[in-house]
């Protein structure tokens, strides 16, 4: 008896050795950074089940998200929209906290796919406090600097991961045709050179692609660069009137030519996303055109990162929008959408698709080409071995050696119209040094004005008191001679203009703040009570009138009172740099990036239409050089004679 419990009892010790003994993790090719990305994104993709794979196919706006939504739905990315932060004033800590806060939620799931976090920086990280807002495209196409635009970039992908944020919907390609469009400034030119000059901001944002670099897979260097974003796909400034998402009318050979150049130069420049338009070609959705989207930007350009929709940009298929939502989304993720912007009703997009895919009507081929051009970027940015962010970048948020690139930018983009009553009698640059100054106009010292749409809100702000930076009335004093007088109204009567003894006066007017669809105009005129302001300071005495504007604005009624005229556009918070170039440190070196209107009877008109007569041409701008003399009688000829 015994002798027959022996081997009963050694078989006992094996299970209990077998039992206790920790079993080795499986080996997971994806989570290994020496395994090549394809492999890494095939194995992944062999484990994901349905949910998993339509999960990561769903953006959602912060608001919704928690890190219990993230890991029951397995929701592939989050973003900020216009205006929509943690807290009022956030700071950059606490961005990441709720970044990380969402993250974690992704990393506990079963596969622990990490989600990536999307923000509007489209003229540095301009939802956040403290952030150098740098000016808008518009004047950077005035610049004419693509290696200035690159530092811009390399500079927003750094304030962007300051906040944890490792993806930028930026740049913005659009070619604008028509000024009366509200997403114009948004644009650097009419013209599509320079437009895809520009996009030199991507190996800004995304560092510079390797020589050897395989022709359109998505690369991003680094903890310290940002995924970037190609938008509008396509034809989106070259609607019928300018009018927002509506419909551009072209022929092929018009949409190759003008609005997809700048498409392959991103394309070969490593952009990671492209986000399709809301607009039509021809009356054909953009959000359903499977023959623009899969034929040509995937198959044709061989295009590799993923593609994104715009905000509810399938709702807006139809109208009214969601009308249909079902064939909203066939129609939109046959097209070749990868990403969808949902941003709210993740609940309705997920048991939609997943619908459609059970049924046979989107077939799971569809679904696992948009998960593995997601995963890839997900790869590419390395947020598998980086998912949660830290604090080493939070000194970057407004630093100083950035604003001085912005304010850098604002030089350059200013743009001389006019320059005196006659070509011996410039006035400026303007002396320093004088008795005493008259600053007059609604957007002198307005931080909102200056800064335009897309910053802080949406729609953007009025006032000073959202964020840092400098107003040109704040920029005006610090710049003139201590001695110098100057006095600030912001709609004087001529009365006081004329009894004040002023020695010249700086009037500053323009548009007020809008984004998309709420800054579409058909009159483009200056806001209320700017034009009056003109007549009453310029009809008095010698004036400077600067524009802020996102476009070309009405100003020939004006022209024959005003002595000296610039286009500042959108310069951003550093409003230090109009004054650098008005009271002469720097010269006056932009050109305009679009044709100035006589009246908007002639829109559209760009260079090169058989109509062309304009006020101020395309590649138009005065230059003068910096002068160093601070005297009443400085700059080139007798400026002296200009004042009474």
């Amino acid at each position: 008896m015994a002798r027959s419990r022996v081997p009963i009892l050694i078989m006992g010790v094996v299970l209990w050795c077998c039992l206790t003994t920790p079993a080795k993790a499986e080996y997971m090719k994806y989570k290994d950074p020496k395994q090549p990305i394809p492999v890494r994104i095939q194995d992944l993709l062999d484990r994901m089940t349905l949910e998993e794979k339509i999960g990561q196919m769903v953006q959602i706006e912060r608001e919704v998200a928690s890190a219990e939504v993230m890991k029951e739905y397995f929701i592939g990315s989050v973003l900020s929209g216009g205006g929509s932060v943690p807290a009022p004033q956030a700071s950059a800590e606490t961005w990441i906290n709720m970044v990380n806060d969402f993250q974690r939620g992704s990393l506990s799931t079963r596969l622990g796919i990490p989600m990536i976090y999307g923000i509007d920086s489209v003229h540095g990280n301009n939802n956040v406090y403290k952030a150098t807002i740098f000016p808008h495209n518009i004047g950077l196409g005035a610049s004419r600097d693509p290696e200035l635009v690159k530092k811009i970039g390399a500079a927003t992908a750094l304030e962007t991961r300051a906040t944890g944020i490792p993806y930028a919907f930026a740049p913005c390609i659009a070619v604008c045709r028509d000024p009366r469009w509200g997403r114009c400034y948004e644009s650097y030119s009419e013209d599509p050179q320079i437009v895809q000059d520009m996009t030199d901001i991507i190996p800004g944002l995304q560092g510079g692609i390797p020589t050897d670099s395989p022709k359109g897979v998505p690369f991003v260097a680094g903890k310290n660069n940002v995924v970037a974003c190609s938008k509008h796909y396509v034809g989106d400034g070259g609607t019928t009137k300018g009018i927002d998402e509506n419909n551009t009318v072209i022929d092929w050979q018009g949409l190759l030519s003008i609005h997809m150049p700048a498409y392959y130069t991103s394309i070969m420049k490593g952009v990671s996303t492209v986000m399709i338009s809301y607009s039509s070609w021809n009356e054909i959705k953009m959000h359903t055109n499977r023959e623009l989207i899969t034929g040509f930007l995937k198959n044709t350009l061989g295009f590799k990162g993923f593609v994104i929709s715009d905000w509810e940009g399938l709702d807006r298929i139809t109208y009214p929008p969601h009308a249909n939502y079902s064939y909203s989304i066939q129609a939109g993720i046959h097209a070749g959408i990868d990403m969808v912007m949902v941003p709210y009703n993740y609940k309705e997009f997920i048991d939609g698709l997943t619908f459609h895919v059970k049924n046979n009507v989107i077939p799971m081929s569809r679904i696992d080409d948009a998960v593995r051009r997601i995963l890839r970027v997900k790869f590419v940015v390395g947020l598998f071995e980086n998912p949660l962010a830290d604090n080493s970048l939070v000194d970057q948020l407004g630093s100083q050696e950035h604003r001085e690139l912005a304010r850098e930018a604002v030089r350059k983009s200013l743009v001389l119209l006019k320059n005196g009553q006659s070509l011996n009698q410039p006035l400026l640059p303007l002396p320093k040094k004088t008795s005493k100054i008259l600053v007059a106009g609604s957007h002198a010292d307005d931080l909102g004005y200056q800064c335009g749409g897309w910053t802080m809100e949406w729609q953007g702000f009025n006032g000073n008191n959202r964020t840092i930076g400098t107003t040109i009335l704040a920029a005006i004093k610090n710049t003139v001679d201590p001695s110098t007088n100057v006095v600030y109204k912001e709609n004087p009567n001529a009365e006081f203009v004329k009894s004040n003894n002023f020695s010249y006066a700086i009037v500053v007017v323009g548009e007020h703040p809008y984004a998309e669809t709420d800054g579409d105009s058909m009159n483009l005129t200056i806001a209320d009570p700017g034009p009056t302001t003109i007549r009453n300071v310029c009809g008095a005495m010698k004036c400077v009138v600067i524009i802020i504007s996102g476009r070309p604005v009405v100003i020939e009624p004006y022209l024959a009172s005003i002595d000296a005229l610039v286009a500042a556009w959108l310069p951003g918070t550093e409003g230090q740099g109009v004054a650098d170039v008005v009271f002469g440190d720097y010269g006056f070196t932009g050109k305009l990036p679009r044709t100035w209107f006589k009246t908007v009877d002639q829109l559209p008109m760009n260079v090169g239409d058989p109509h062309y007569d304009p006020l101020y041409p395309f590649g138009f701008g005065i230059t003068t050089e910096p002068t160093t003399r601070q005297s009443d009688d400085n700059p080139f000829l007798s400026i002296s004679s200009y004042f009474n």
